[in-house]
């Protein structure tokens, strides 16, 4: 399976228009994340090494989790990991 371009999909990231979060927000949203990936591991439907790269990126970026499912839909074609053109 490929990779997910981790950098191309950072770089279509910041040309988006959306409120980001602050650093405190962004802090409590990876304690969130990682108890949701906690409870992933738990139900036996661990992400891959590129998935918690890919939102730990967006995380970096301020991108709040509500909006992630919307950016990921947005930018893939569905069942590929390729970006759309």
């Amino acid at each position: 399976m490929a990779q997910i371009d981790i950098e191309t999909l950072r770089e279509r990231i910041r040309l988006m228009d959306f409120k980001r979060g602050t650093p405190e927000q962004v802090a409590l949203w990876r304690e969130d994340v990682a108890e949701a990936r906690a409870n992933l591991d738990i139900e036996d439907m661990t992400p891959t090494p590129d998935e918690d790269a890919m939102f730990a990126m967006m995380l970096d970026e301020g991108v709040p989790p509500a909006v992630m499912p919307s950016i990921i839909l947005g930018l893939y074609k569905p069942g590929s990991r390729q970006i759309a053109a």
